[in-house]
Protein backbone atom coordinates (compact mmCIF):
# COMPACT_ATOMS: atom_id res chain seq x y z
CA UNK A 1 0.00 0.00 0.00
CA UNK A 2 1.25 3.49 -0.75
CA UNK A 3 0.61 6.00 1.96
CA UNK A 4 1.10 9.64 2.82
CA UNK A 5 3.29 11.47 5.25
CA UNK A 6 0.79 13.19 7.49
CA UNK A 7 0.89 16.75 8.78
CA UNK A 8 -2.33 15.87 10.55
CA UNK A 9 -4.99 17.30 12.85
CA UNK A 10 -5.44 16.37 16.53
CA UNK A 11 -6.64 12.85 17.21
CA UNK A 12 -9.71 14.15 19.02
CA UNK A 13 -10.85 16.16 16.02
CA UNK A 14 -11.02 13.41 13.43
CA UNK A 15 -11.91 10.10 14.94
CA UNK A 16 -13.75 8.27 12.18
CA UNK A 17 -14.49 11.45 10.25
CA UNK A 18 -12.18 13.99 8.71
CA UNK A 19 -13.16 17.52 9.62
CA UNK A 20 -12.29 21.10 8.89
CA UNK A 21 -13.28 23.69 11.47
CA UNK A 22 -14.47 27.05 10.15
CA UNK A 23 -15.39 29.61 12.80
CA UNK A 24 -18.65 31.32 11.93
CA UNK A 25 -20.88 33.35 14.16
CA UNK A 26 -21.66 31.59 17.43
CA UNK A 27 -20.48 28.11 16.55
CA UNK A 28 -17.95 26.09 14.65
CA UNK A 29 -19.00 25.08 11.17
CA UNK A 30 -17.71 21.64 10.32
CA UNK A 31 -17.32 20.69 6.68
CA UNK A 32 -17.66 16.94 6.33
CA UNK A 33 -15.13 15.13 4.24
CA UNK A 34 -12.27 17.61 4.36
CA UNK A 35 -9.11 16.09 5.68
CA UNK A 36 -5.91 16.67 7.53
CA UNK A 37 -2.50 17.32 6.04
CA UNK A 38 -0.55 14.83 4.03
CA UNK A 39 2.36 14.52 1.63
CA UNK A 40 2.60 11.57 -0.76
CA UNK A 41 5.45 9.24 0.22
CA UNK A 42 5.69 5.45 0.59
CA UNK A 43 4.16 4.19 3.82
CA UNK A 44 5.77 1.57 6.01
CA UNK A 45 3.87 -1.67 5.54
CA UNK A 46 3.63 -4.29 8.25
CA UNK A 47 6.22 -6.41 6.45
CA UNK A 48 8.70 -3.62 5.68
CA UNK A 49 12.05 -3.40 7.49
CA UNK A 50 12.04 -0.80 10.25
CA UNK A 51 14.68 1.84 10.90
CA UNK A 52 14.84 4.26 13.79
CA UNK A 53 12.78 7.39 13.28
CA UNK A 54 13.23 10.55 15.33
CA UNK A 55 9.86 11.22 16.90
CA UNK A 56 10.37 14.74 18.16
CA UNK A 57 9.06 14.90 21.72
CA UNK A 58 7.07 11.65 21.43
CA UNK A 59 9.45 8.97 22.59
CA UNK A 60 7.02 6.09 22.19
CA UNK A 61 6.54 6.51 18.42
CA UNK A 62 9.63 4.51 17.53
CA UNK A 63 8.67 1.58 19.73
CA UNK A 64 5.06 1.54 18.53
CA UNK A 65 6.09 1.65 14.87
CA UNK A 66 8.68 -1.07 15.35
CA UNK A 67 6.20 -3.30 17.18
CA UNK A 68 3.70 -2.88 14.34
CA UNK A 69 6.23 -3.45 11.60
CA UNK A 70 7.64 -6.52 13.34
CA UNK A 71 4.16 -7.98 13.57
CA UNK A 72 4.28 -8.10 17.36
CA UNK A 73 0.98 -6.32 17.94
CA UNK A 74 -2.45 -6.62 16.39
CA UNK A 75 -4.97 -3.86 15.65
CA UNK A 76 -6.47 -3.71 19.16
CA UNK A 77 -3.07 -3.54 20.81
CA UNK A 78 -1.88 -0.94 18.30
CA UNK A 79 -4.92 1.23 18.98
CA UNK A 80 -4.29 0.97 22.72
CA UNK A 81 -0.62 1.88 22.30
CA UNK A 82 -1.48 4.92 20.22
CA UNK A 83 -4.11 5.99 22.74
CA UNK A 84 -1.63 5.69 25.61
CA UNK A 85 1.28 7.34 23.79
CA UNK A 86 0.32 10.81 24.99
CA UNK A 87 0.74 12.21 21.48
CA UNK A 88 -2.43 13.97 20.37
CA UNK A 89 -1.24 13.98 16.76
CA UNK A 90 -0.93 10.20 16.50
CA UNK A 91 -4.13 8.41 15.48
CA UNK A 92 -5.47 4.93 14.84
CA UNK A 93 -7.89 4.20 12.01
CA UNK A 94 -9.80 1.09 11.05
CA UNK A 95 -9.42 0.13 7.39
CA UNK A 96 -12.80 1.70 6.61
CA UNK A 97 -11.98 4.91 8.46
CA UNK A 98 -8.65 5.25 6.70
CA UNK A 99 -10.26 4.65 3.33
CA UNK A 100 -12.64 7.49 4.13
CA UNK A 101 -9.72 9.74 5.03
CA UNK A 102 -7.93 8.95 1.78
CA UNK A 103 -11.14 9.57 -0.12
CA UNK A 104 -11.47 12.96 1.57
CA UNK A 105 -7.90 13.86 0.64
CA UNK A 106 -8.85 13.13 -2.96
CA UNK A 107 -11.59 15.75 -2.72
CA UNK A 108 -14.55 13.42 -2.16
CA UNK A 109 -16.63 12.33 0.81
CA UNK A 110 -19.68 10.21 1.57
CA UNK A 111 -22.52 12.27 2.99
CA UNK A 112 -25.69 14.19 2.29
CA UNK A 113 -24.20 17.65 1.65
CA UNK A 114 -24.88 19.42 4.95
CA UNK A 115 -22.54 21.59 7.02
CA UNK A 116 -23.68 22.25 10.59
CA UNK A 117 -22.88 24.56 13.50
CA UNK A 118 -24.00 25.07 17.08
CA UNK A 119 -26.03 28.19 17.86
CA UNK A 120 -25.83 30.26 21.03
CA UNK A 121 -28.87 28.41 22.31
CA UNK A 122 -27.17 25.03 21.87
CA UNK A 123 -29.16 24.02 18.80
CA UNK A 124 -27.59 22.29 15.82
CA UNK A 125 -28.24 24.45 12.78
CA UNK A 126 -27.63 23.91 9.07
CA UNK A 127 -24.85 26.33 8.10
CA UNK A 128 -24.44 25.36 4.47
CA UNK A 129 -26.06 23.05 1.90
CA UNK A 130 -24.05 21.76 -1.03
CA UNK A 131 -25.65 22.43 -4.40
CA UNK A 132 -26.98 19.31 -6.11
CA UNK A 133 -26.57 17.17 -2.99
CA UNK A 134 -29.29 14.92 -1.51
CA UNK A 135 -29.94 17.59 1.13
CA UNK A 136 -30.36 20.31 -1.51
CA UNK A 137 -32.75 18.17 -3.56
CA UNK A 138 -34.80 17.57 -0.41
CA UNK A 139 -35.06 21.36 0.15
CA UNK A 140 -32.93 21.45 3.29
CA UNK A 141 -32.05 25.12 3.84
CA UNK A 142 -29.41 27.17 5.59
CA UNK A 143 -30.78 28.11 9.01
CA UNK A 144 -32.88 24.96 9.44
CA UNK A 145 -32.63 23.43 12.89
CA UNK A 146 -31.48 19.81 12.90
CA UNK A 147 -33.68 18.29 15.59
CA UNK A 148 -32.81 14.62 15.23
CA UNK A 149 -30.74 12.06 13.32
CA UNK A 150 -32.23 8.58 12.92
CA UNK A 151 -34.73 9.40 15.66
CA UNK A 152 -32.10 10.51 18.20
CA UNK A 153 -32.18 14.11 19.40
CA UNK A 154 -29.30 16.18 17.98
CA UNK A 155 -29.40 19.15 20.39
CA UNK A 156 -26.76 18.98 23.08
CA UNK A 157 -24.46 16.65 21.16
CA UNK A 158 -20.90 17.64 20.25
CA UNK A 159 -20.87 18.95 16.70
CA UNK A 160 -18.20 16.38 15.80
CA UNK A 161 -20.61 13.59 16.77
CA UNK A 162 -23.38 15.15 14.67
CA UNK A 163 -21.09 15.32 11.64
CA UNK A 164 -20.01 11.71 12.13
CA UNK A 165 -23.64 10.58 12.31
CA UNK A 166 -24.49 12.50 9.13
CA UNK A 167 -21.68 10.69 7.34
CA UNK A 168 -22.47 7.29 8.85
CA UNK A 169 -20.02 4.49 8.11
CA UNK A 170 -18.72 6.02 4.88
CA UNK A 171 -21.04 3.82 2.82
CA UNK A 172 -22.60 5.36 -0.28
CA UNK A 173 -26.25 4.38 -0.65
CA UNK A 174 -26.92 4.09 3.08
CA UNK A 175 -29.85 6.12 4.43
CA UNK A 176 -30.22 8.60 7.24
CA UNK A 177 -33.44 10.10 8.70
CA UNK A 178 -33.35 13.75 9.67
CA UNK A 179 -35.82 15.71 11.75
CA UNK A 180 -35.79 19.38 10.71
CA UNK A 181 -37.40 22.60 11.85
CA UNK A 182 -37.63 25.44 9.35
CA UNK A 183 -37.87 28.98 10.70
CA UNK A 184 -37.87 30.99 7.48
CA UNK A 185 -40.47 33.40 6.18
CA UNK A 186 -42.48 30.54 4.68
CA UNK A 187 -42.51 28.48 7.89
CA UNK A 188 -46.27 28.87 8.05
CA UNK A 189 -46.86 26.84 4.90
CA UNK A 190 -47.26 23.63 6.88
CA UNK A 191 -43.76 22.15 6.59
CA UNK A 192 -42.09 23.95 9.51
CA UNK A 193 -41.37 20.59 11.17
CA UNK A 194 -40.68 17.67 8.92
CA UNK A 195 -38.87 14.36 8.78
CA UNK A 196 -36.95 13.40 5.67
CA UNK A 197 -34.97 10.35 4.62
CA UNK A 198 -31.81 10.95 2.60
CA UNK A 199 -29.54 8.52 0.84
CA UNK A 200 -25.82 9.22 1.26
CA UNK A 201 -23.77 9.77 -1.89
CA UNK A 202 -20.14 10.29 -2.86
CA UNK A 203 -19.88 14.08 -3.16
CA UNK A 204 -17.09 16.38 -4.23
CA UNK A 205 -15.73 18.70 -1.59
CA UNK A 206 -15.91 22.43 -2.27
CA UNK A 207 -12.53 23.47 -0.97
CA UNK A 208 -12.03 26.74 -2.88
CA UNK A 209 -14.41 29.70 -2.97
CA UNK A 210 -13.62 32.71 -5.15
CA UNK A 211 -15.28 36.10 -4.77
CA UNK A 212 -14.80 39.78 -5.45
CA UNK A 213 -14.45 42.40 -2.74
CA UNK A 214 -14.98 46.14 -2.94
CA UNK A 215 -12.06 47.80 -4.66
CA UNK A 216 -11.60 45.08 -7.30
CA UNK A 217 -9.92 42.71 -4.85
CA UNK A 218 -10.18 38.98 -5.55
CA UNK A 219 -10.84 36.82 -2.47
CA UNK A 220 -9.81 33.18 -2.52
CA UNK A 221 -10.97 31.12 0.46
CA UNK A 222 -9.30 27.71 0.87
CA UNK A 223 -11.16 25.41 3.27
CA UNK A 224 -8.58 22.60 3.04
CA UNK A 225 -5.86 21.39 0.69
CA UNK A 226 -7.60 18.52 -1.05
CA UNK A 227 -6.64 17.17 -4.44
CA UNK A 228 -6.84 19.78 -7.21
CA UNK A 229 -6.88 22.85 -4.95
CA UNK A 230 -3.57 24.14 -6.30
CA UNK A 231 -4.89 24.12 -9.85
CA UNK A 232 -8.09 25.87 -8.80
CA UNK A 233 -6.14 28.64 -7.09
CA UNK A 234 -3.86 29.04 -10.11
CA UNK A 235 -6.88 29.43 -12.40
CA UNK A 236 -8.50 31.90 -10.02
CA UNK A 237 -5.39 34.08 -9.92
CA UNK A 238 -5.03 34.01 -13.71
CA UNK A 239 -8.66 35.05 -14.09
CA UNK A 240 -8.16 37.80 -11.53
CA UNK A 241 -5.16 39.20 -13.40
CA UNK A 242 -7.03 39.13 -16.71
CA UNK A 243 -9.94 40.97 -15.08
CA UNK A 244 -7.63 43.68 -13.76
CA UNK A 245 -7.88 42.71 -10.09
CA UNK A 246 -6.00 45.10 -7.80
CA UNK A 247 -4.92 42.34 -5.44
CA UNK A 248 -5.63 38.91 -3.93
CA UNK A 249 -6.90 38.13 -0.43
CA UNK A 250 -5.93 34.53 0.37
CA UNK A 251 -8.20 33.46 3.23
CA UNK A 252 -6.71 30.57 5.21
CA UNK A 253 -8.81 31.00 8.35
CA UNK A 254 -10.15 27.76 9.73
CA UNK A 255 -8.04 25.73 7.29
CA UNK A 256 -6.83 22.71 9.27
CA UNK A 257 -4.50 21.43 6.58
CA UNK A 258 -4.61 19.11 3.62
CA UNK A 259 -2.28 17.61 1.07
CA UNK A 260 1.06 19.31 1.51
CA UNK A 261 1.71 18.81 -2.20
CA UNK A 262 -1.32 21.03 -2.89
CA UNK A 263 -0.12 23.67 -0.41
CA UNK A 264 3.23 23.72 -2.20
CA UNK A 265 1.42 24.04 -5.54
CA UNK A 266 -0.43 27.07 -4.17
CA UNK A 267 2.89 28.55 -3.07
CA UNK A 268 4.11 28.08 -6.64
CA UNK A 269 1.25 30.28 -7.84
CA UNK A 270 2.78 33.22 -5.96
CA UNK A 271 6.52 32.42 -5.86
CA UNK A 272 9.16 32.14 -8.55
CA UNK A 273 10.78 28.98 -7.24
CA UNK A 274 12.71 28.70 -4.01
CA UNK A 275 12.34 27.04 -0.63
CA UNK A 276 8.92 26.52 0.93
CA UNK A 277 9.78 24.33 3.93
CA UNK A 278 12.10 21.63 5.25
CA UNK A 279 11.09 18.56 7.24
CA UNK A 280 12.74 15.54 8.80
CA UNK A 281 11.81 11.88 8.38
CA UNK A 282 13.98 8.90 9.34
CA UNK A 283 16.43 11.43 10.72
CA UNK A 284 17.05 12.92 7.29
CA UNK A 285 16.29 16.49 6.27
CA UNK A 286 14.21 17.00 3.15
CA UNK A 287 13.03 20.14 1.42
CA UNK A 288 9.97 21.35 -0.43
CA UNK A 289 10.40 23.87 -3.25
CA UNK A 290 8.02 26.04 -5.25
CA UNK A 291 8.11 25.76 -9.02
CA UNK A 292 9.47 28.61 -11.10
CA UNK A 293 7.27 31.12 -12.86
CA UNK A 294 4.70 32.15 -10.24
CA UNK A 295 3.00 35.54 -10.08
CA UNK A 296 5.28 37.71 -7.95
CA UNK A 297 3.63 41.03 -8.90
CA UNK A 298 -0.03 40.93 -7.91
CA UNK A 299 -0.43 42.33 -4.36
CA UNK A 300 -1.18 39.53 -1.89
CA UNK A 301 -2.52 39.39 1.66
CA UNK A 302 -2.97 36.12 3.56
CA UNK A 303 -5.55 36.09 6.37
CA UNK A 304 -5.07 33.57 9.20
CA UNK A 305 -6.47 32.75 12.64
CA UNK A 306 -6.20 30.21 15.44
CA UNK A 307 -7.86 27.61 13.21
CA UNK A 308 -5.12 27.89 10.57
CA UNK A 309 -3.11 24.69 11.00
CA UNK A 310 -0.58 22.33 9.52
CA UNK A 311 -0.19 22.70 5.75
CA UNK A 312 -2.04 26.03 5.90
CA UNK A 313 0.55 27.32 8.37
CA UNK A 314 3.28 26.01 6.11
CA UNK A 315 1.89 28.03 3.19
CA UNK A 316 1.25 31.22 5.16
CA UNK A 317 4.68 31.02 6.80
CA UNK A 318 6.47 30.46 3.50
CA UNK A 319 4.73 33.45 1.88
CA UNK A 320 5.60 35.54 4.93
CA UNK A 321 9.24 34.46 5.13
CA UNK A 322 9.75 34.96 1.42
CA UNK A 323 8.33 38.49 1.63
CA UNK A 324 5.57 37.65 -0.83
CA UNK A 325 2.49 38.27 1.32
CA UNK A 326 1.44 40.43 4.23
CA UNK A 327 -0.07 38.09 6.83
CA UNK A 328 -3.05 39.52 8.72
CA UNK A 329 -5.23 38.13 11.51
CA UNK A 330 -4.37 36.29 14.73
CA UNK A 331 -1.67 33.80 15.71
CA UNK A 332 -2.10 30.44 14.00
CA UNK A 333 -2.60 27.12 15.78
CA UNK A 334 1.01 25.92 15.89
CA UNK A 335 0.94 22.42 14.40
CA UNK A 336 4.36 21.63 12.97
CA UNK A 337 4.81 17.92 13.57
CA UNK A 338 4.88 15.24 10.88
CA UNK A 339 3.08 11.89 10.91
CA UNK A 340 3.62 8.72 8.90
CA UNK A 341 1.12 5.86 8.51
CA UNK A 342 1.99 2.27 9.47
CA UNK A 343 -0.35 -0.35 8.07
CA UNK A 344 -1.42 -3.49 9.93
CA UNK A 345 -2.33 -6.76 8.18
CA UNK A 346 -6.09 -6.10 8.43
CA UNK A 347 -5.74 -2.73 6.65
CA UNK A 348 -6.02 -0.62 9.79
CA UNK A 349 -3.49 2.17 10.13
CA UNK A 350 -1.56 3.76 12.99
CA UNK A 351 -0.49 7.31 12.17
CA UNK A 352 2.60 8.20 14.21
CA UNK A 353 4.64 11.35 14.73
CA UNK A 354 8.07 11.07 13.09
CA UNK A 355 9.42 14.63 13.00
CA UNK A 356 8.76 18.32 12.43
CA UNK A 357 8.85 20.82 9.60
CA UNK A 358 10.47 24.26 9.52
CA UNK A 359 9.75 27.39 7.49
CA UNK A 360 12.25 28.99 5.09
CA UNK A 361 13.78 31.20 7.80
CA UNK A 362 14.27 28.15 10.04
CA UNK A 363 11.28 28.75 12.31
CA UNK A 364 9.70 25.71 13.93
CA UNK A 365 5.93 26.25 13.95
CA UNK A 366 5.07 23.49 16.44
CA UNK A 367 3.61 24.92 19.64
CA UNK A 368 4.34 28.46 18.51
CA UNK A 369 2.23 29.17 15.47
CA UNK A 370 2.81 32.05 13.09
CA UNK A 371 2.60 35.63 14.32
CA UNK A 372 0.83 37.82 11.74
CA UNK A 373 2.51 40.94 10.39
CA UNK A 374 -0.63 42.79 11.41
CA UNK A 375 -2.79 41.48 14.25
CA UNK A 376 -6.54 41.80 13.84
CA UNK A 377 -8.75 40.08 16.37
CA UNK A 378 -12.07 38.57 15.40
CA UNK A 379 -13.65 35.38 14.14
CA UNK A 380 -13.44 33.83 10.72
CA UNK A 381 -15.91 34.57 7.99
CA UNK A 382 -16.47 33.21 4.50
CA UNK A 383 -14.51 34.85 1.71
CA UNK A 384 -16.07 38.16 0.80
CA UNK A 385 -17.78 38.67 4.14
CA UNK A 386 -17.55 41.98 5.93
CA UNK A 387 -15.33 41.54 8.98
CA UNK A 388 -12.38 43.27 10.62
CA UNK A 389 -9.70 41.10 9.01
CA UNK A 390 -11.14 41.48 5.53
CA UNK A 391 -11.52 45.24 5.99
CA UNK A 392 -7.91 45.52 7.15
CA UNK A 393 -6.74 43.32 4.26
CA UNK A 394 -8.45 45.60 1.77
CA UNK A 395 -6.75 48.61 3.34
CA UNK A 396 -3.35 46.94 3.11
CA UNK A 397 -3.94 45.88 -0.50
CA UNK A 398 -4.88 49.45 -1.40
CA UNK A 399 -1.32 50.42 -0.51
CA UNK A 400 0.31 47.53 -2.38
CA UNK A 401 -0.35 48.58 -5.96
CA UNK A 402 1.46 46.63 -8.66
CA UNK A 403 3.95 48.68 -10.71
CA UNK A 404 2.49 50.33 -13.79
Amino acid sequence: MSGRLMFGTPRGSHRGVALTFVCAGLGAVLATGVAAGALAVPARSASAPQSRIPAGNVADSDEIAKAIDDGKVGPEAAEELVSRSGDRWSSFYTAQEYAGLQQALDGRYVGVGIWVRRTGGGWIQVARVQAGSPAALARVRVGDRLRSIDGVRADGKPVTDVVAELRGDNVAGSVVRLGLEHEGADAGTGDRNRDITLRREVLATEAVTVGTLEGDVTSIKIEAFTKGVGGQVRSAVRDAVRAGSRGVLLDLRGNSGGLVTEAVTVSSVFLDGGLVATYDVHGRQRALYAKDGGDTVTPLVAVVDGGTMSAAELLAGALQDRGRAVVIGSRTFGKGSVQMPSELPDGSVAELTVGHYSLPDGRNVDGRGIEPDLTVNGGSAPAGASDAAVTEAREVLSGLRPPS
